[in-house]
């Protein structure tokens, strides 16, 4: 898990981003330093929680092995994954993520409501690294 990335589970998951004091503007992943808005001199970055709905902005299939920090085992094959671009209309921004597992890029469409939910990246004997999925709304896992 990326701490301080996204919290909470079921309907209370969010991920959460910052907002800066001055001008409003919000980033995710997170910022902690300075305001990133290059017309603003910047203010304090108060933690906020993001919108769990957004909408289609673009999405794909990835047919490689992505780089750190995704875990992957490089003795097993590779399977593709689905990711999604989703705009929070409400934060004015876009966040790319990977879908929830059974969605395809077949049962996508650009426009169509998605929300975010609690997803496990990868898994060993140890540990669980979580992270999170886009899925269409109305699908339960």
């Amino acid at each position: 898990m990326v701490t301080g990335w996204f919290a909470g589970d079921g309907d209370g998951f969010r991920l959460l981003g910052t907002r800066c004091a001055v001008c409003a503007s919000v980033f995710f992943p997170r910022e902690d330093v300075h305001c990133r808005n290059p017309d603003c001199a910047g203010g304090e970055l108060l933690e906020v929680p993001l919108s769990r709905l957004g909408r289609v902005w673009s999405y794909t299939d990835s047919r490689y092995r992505p780089p750190s920090p995704y875990v992957t085992d490089p003795e097993l094959p590779w399977e593709p994954c689905t990711l999604i671009a989703v705009e929070l209309e409400a934060e004015r921004i876009v966040v790319l993520g990977q879908a929830a597992p059974g969605v395809t890029v077949a049962g996508l469409t650009v426009g169509m409501e998605v929300e975010a939910v609690p997803g496990v990246l990868g898994e060993d004997a140890e540990t669980v690294w979580t992270t999170w999925h886009w899925r269409p709304t109305g699908v339960r896992a």
